[in-house]
C-alpha cells in the first residue's frame, strides 16, 4: 500500500481511534489514509452516485491505487499484508462513507484467502500478484436460483472431459460478476457422493470464457452501484488444473474456511453503515432544537442515541474479536457467525433509530439516514441469512460446550 505506507505522520491521530492499540505503526496509518479518503473523496459524491445507480469507477480506480484490494495477500505475491482487526478496520471506514464500496472488495478478499490457504502454487503465482493490484478483480459464486442458503445441495454441476471440465447451471445475486476476471465458483463435481458435500469442489473460472455468460444486473432495494447478477453457465469449459488446490471433493469445506472472513467483512460492513447512522444522528441531535433546547436534551431522543452507541460499540468488540481469533488460527465460525448475527442487526436498528432522531429529514432522500436504511438489510441476509447463522452458533455452542 504505497500511498497508505508513506502516511506514518497520520499514525498518531489513528491511534486515538479505537482499537488502534492492536494495531501496528504501519496498519494505524493504513486505516487513517482509507479514513481520509472516505471523508475527502467518497462523502462528497456518494449521495449522487447512489442515487444514480452509478458504478464508482473514480473510486474504485482510488481503491487500487491505495493497495485496497492487496491488503489481504501478503509477500510474495503482494506487497502489504495486514492483520485481520487492521483489514476489518478498514472495511468499516469504507462502508461508513459507502457500503458499495466495501462490497466491491469483500469477494475479492475472500477469493485471495482460498488461493492463499487452498491454492496450488501456480495457482498462486498466476492470479494473486494482479489481484494484489487490483488488476484482476475476483468473486465468488455460490447462491443459487433455488439453493438460497443451501450450498450443500447446489445443483451447479462440473463434468470431466478430457482435460476440461464442462459445467452446466446458475447462480445469483453474484456481486462484481460483470467486472471479475476471476469467478470462484461452487459447483458439484461428483453426483453421487455421500453426503451430498462431500461431492463439491471450487472451480477457478476465468472471465472471458466459453459458455459463461452473465445475465441482467438485479434490482436492489441499496447496496447501490456495484453490479449484483445471474450467472449463466452452458457448456461452460475451464481447464481440468482449474480445481482450486487440484483436489476434488474439497469445496465446501474450503468454502466453509473462506466464509469465515466473509462474514468478518460482513459484519465489518454492518458497523461501518452503524457508524455512519450513528454520527449522523449524534450530530444532528446537537444542532436541531425544540422547545429551546438541542433534542438531545430531550430523554426520549437521548435513550435512542445511548442505545444506539452502546449497540454499535458491543458489535465492534464482537467483529474484533472474531477478527483476532481468525488470525490465531483457531476455527472462528463461532465467532464470526456472532459478529455478524449482532452487528448486522444493530445496524439495522440504529439506521431506524436515526431516521427518528432526524424526524422528517430522515426520510428525505437529501439526507443519508435514508441510504443506511437501505443499505443495512443486505447485511441480515448475506453472506448467509441471520437465520442459518443462528443454526451455526447454536451447532457450535453444543459442540463446544458452551462459550
Amino acid at each position: 500500500m504505497s500511498s497508505a505506507a508513506s502516511a506514518s505522520p497520520a499514525a498518531s491521530a489513528a491511534a486515538a481511534s479505537p482499537g488502534a492499540y492492536e494495531l501496528s505503526l504501519e496498519e494505524q496509518a493504513i486505516v487513517e489514509v482509507v479514513r481520509d479518503f472516505v471523508d475527502r473523496e467518497v462523502k462528497p459524491v456518494v449521495r449522487e452516485l447512489e442515487h444514480a445507480n452509478t458504478y464508482p469507477e473514480e473510486l474504485i480506480e482510488q481503491m487500487k491505487q491505495l493497495g485496497i484490494f492487496g491488503l489481504a495477500i501478503p509477500e510474495p505475491y503482494g506487497e502489504v499484508h495486514v492483520s485481520t482487526p487492521c483489514y476489518a478496520m478498514v472495511t468499516e471506514e469504507l462502508a461508513r462513507g459507502w457500503m458499495s464500496l466495501a462490497g466491491a472488495m469483500g469477494g475479492h478478499t475472500v477469493v485471495a484467502k482460498l488461493l492463499l490457504t487452498f491454492g496450488t502454487e501456480e495457482q498462486r503465482q498466476k492470479y494473486l500478484p494482479r489481484m494484489a493490484t487490483g488488476a484482476l478483480r475476483a468473486t465468488m459464486a455460490l447462491t443459487e436460483p433455488r439453493g438460497g442458503s443451501d450450498l450443500a445441495h447446489l445443483t451447479t454441476s462440473a463434468v470431466l472431459d478430457a482435460d476440461e471440465w464442462v459445467i452446466n447451471g446458475a447462480k445469483t445475486w453474484i456481486t462484481n460478476a460483470r467486472r471479475s476476471g476471476l469467478i470462484a465458483l461452487l459447483c458439484r463435481t461428483e453426483q453421487d457422493a455421500r453426503p451430498a458435500h462431500a461431492g463439491i469442489s471450487i472451480l477457478l473460472v476465468e472471465q472471458p470464457s466459453t459458455g459463461l455468460s452473465i445475465g441482467k444486473d438485479l434490482p436492489k432495494l441499496g447496496y447501490k452501484g456495484v453490479e449484483s447478477c445471474e450467472v449463466f453457465l452452458d457448456n461452460c469449459r475451464v481447464p481440468a488444473d482449474a480445481v482450486l488446490g487440484g483436489q476434488t471433493g474439497a469445496g465446501f469445506g474450503q468454502m466453509m474456511k473462506g466464509l469465515e472472513t466473509g462474514r468478518i467483512q460482513v459484519a465489518a460492513r454492518a458497523t461501518g453503515v452503524a457508524k455512519a447512522a450513528f454520527d449522523d444522528a449524534l450530530a444532528y441531535a446537537q444542532q436541531r432544537e425544540s422547545f429551546g433546547k438541542p433534542i438531545w436534551e430531550h430523554q426520549s431522543v437521548g435513550n435512542l442515541l445511548a442505545d444506539m452507541g452502546t449497540k454499535y460499540s458491543a458489535a465492534r468488540q464482537l467483529l474484533l474479536h472474531a477478527a483476532r481469533t481468525l488470525d490465531s488460527g483457531r476455527r472462528c465460525d463461532l465467532e464470526a457467525g456472532m459478529a455478524k448475527l449482532f452487528a448486522s442487526e444493530a445496524a439495522m436498528e440504529i439506521a431506524l433509530n436515526a431516521i427518528r432522531v432526524h424526524g422528517g429529514y430522515g426520510y428525505s432522500t437529501e439526507f443519508d439516514v435514508e441510504r443506511y436504511f437501505r443499505d443495512a438489510p443486505l447485511m441480515i441476509v448475506g453472506e448467509g441469512t441471520n437465520e442459518i447463522q443462528r443454526n451455526v452458533i447454536a451447532r457450535q455452542l453444543v459442540a463446544r460446550g458452551g462459550l
